[in-house]
């Protein structure tokens, strides 16, 4: 489960800005997946595990709130490799774009 942080900025609105991956799609911890707003900064949230992001549970321009469940994640059978193996088949590589 990926849950909002509390970020430390009392009084300060949040929202889920954009999804940077799809339900469904295969990750790696660490990885990217959403992006929050808050106030005028932009913070990334991370991928808790390496599997699946199996359902998404709070739609872009949605606020939210600390505490706020965000997304659920399975653990992919074979944990790393599995990932890897499926965003190299599909192409998508995944990770940081920097």
């Amino acid at each position: 489960m990926l849950v909002v942080p509390e970020m430390g900025m009392v009084g300060v609105p949040l929202v889920l800005s954009l999804w940077l991956v799809a339900e469904g799609s295969d990750v790696l911890e660490g990885d990217r997946v959403v992006e929050i707003l808050a106030g005028g900064a932009t913070l990334d949230l991370e991928s808790p595990l390496t599997g699946r992001l199996a359902r998404v549970l709070v739609d872009e321009d949605d606020p939210v709130t600390p505490g706020t469940p965000i997304a659920e994640f399975v653990p992919l059978p074979g944990g790393i490799d599995a990932a890897a193996d499926s965003r190299a088949a599909d192409g998508s590589g995944g990770g940081d774009d920097d």
